[in-house]
């Protein structure tokens, strides 16, 4: 009796919740050195995924939380992921308190893609037209392991973020160790976020440290909704080593390979227009290579998302790069980098 009521007692008080997104489609690309490339793809708009997050009130205003997230394809059904790890999307656990804010710790998203994919894109840094093609989001930029994240309680609008992400190499206590600041606002229709990363890329190999150029990256990021237009604005600096990775080494199999830039900077404007039951979806984005390379891509993009229902939608979209001096980038989507300077895409998503 005590343990069922102990049971009892539990539940009430804690609520654990499965959810995912179902996301497949056909993508359609062209203008690389592969060719014409036509297939079925998971996650165009947003990588599938399968989750479980949970909360367990502690009393006094404090909650325990969690998360653990798997990417999947839904194309074939396997694990989405690099790394071999099964939760590779998110794997935290933390503390949340109405006075004093939230801290996690686990593998978790940079504030930096956040505001890249939460504010700054129309497109929610998925379809053709993401945002990702030539904004910095490349390995470390989008998630890191090892990281504690603190989120202050809300005031009049304002939060403030600071995320420290441990290297964990022998012999160092600073190589590979990231940290991040960031401060959003959001009241009403205006929403902005103001964040920035650092990324230490030395290395260590048999006790010996390698000092390597840090890589910083900046972005202030916009949007307002005037209801019949949501407009987008975002601006970002990259300086120094892996502040700007190229998604794919060569993939127009140029004779020179495009040069990743040490210094450079992005800006971004667009807008997602409602229309009876869906959303147009545009953007104008540039790449600034500041070094003497000067390898610099604007790309255009549209895109139409319909909704069948409130979890169910129908989308299409396409974007095209134009690459110059030598630039090598390519129109991917949320889970691809993409093999060429078009791609259009078409495909249903519905979460649950």
């Amino acid at each position: 009796m005590i343990i069922g009521g102990f049971a009892a007692q539990a539940q009430a008080q804690s609520n654990v919740t499965i959810y995912g997104l179902v996301d497949v489609g056909m993508v359609s690309e062209r203008g690389g050195a592969a060719g014409s490339v036509t297939k079925v793809t998971s996650g165009i708009g947003g990588q599938s995924r399968l989750g479980f997050r949970g909360t367990e009130d502690l009393g006094n205003g404090l909650s325990a939380i969690f998360q653990l997230e798997a990417g999947i394809k839904v194309d074939d059904g396997t694990l989405d992921n690099t790394n071999s790890a099964l939760f590779n999307r998110a794997a935290m656990v933390g503390l949340k308190s109405k006075d004093a804010g939230t801290l996690t710790i686990g593998r978790q998203q940079t504030m930096l893609y956040n505001a890249l994919s939460q504010v700054a894109d129309p497109f929610g840094a998925g379809y053709a037209g993401s945002a990702k093609n030539l904004f910095p989001t490349s390995g470390n930029l989008t998630r890191v392991s090892n990281s504690l994240v603190y989120t202050t309680p809300t005031f009049s609008g304002f939060t403030i973020d600071g995320q420290y992400a441990l290297g964990e190499q022998a012999g160092s206590s600073e190589a590979a160790r990231q940290f991040g600041l960031g401060m959003a606002y959001s009241q009403g229709p205006l929403n902005v976020r103001v964040v920035y990363n650092n990324r230490n890329n030395d290395t260590v190999a048999n006790g010996i440290v390698t000092e390597r150029d840090t890589g910083k990256n900046t972005l202030v990021a916009m949007n307002y909704d005037f209801q019949v237009v949501k407009a987008y604005v975002a601006y970002g600096t990259n300086k120094g080593l892996n502040s700007a990775p190229l998604p794919v080494a060569n993939a127009f199999a140029y004779r020179v390979a495009p040069t990743a830039s040490l210094d450079s900077d992005n800006i971004l404007v667009g807008a997602q227009i409602p229309v009876g039951a869906g959303t147009i979806m545009t953007s104008y984005t540039r790449k600034n290579d500041k070094t003497n390379f000067n390898q610099d891509a604007d790309q255009f993009a549209v895109g139409y998302l319909y909704a069948l229902s409130k979890r169910t939608g129908a989308y299409a979209s396409y974007a095209k790069i134009k690459n110059k001096n030598g630039a090598g980038y390519t129109v991917g989507n949320n889970n691809e980098p993409g093999t060429g300077d078009k791609a259009f895409n078409v495909g249903v998503r519905h979460s649950f």
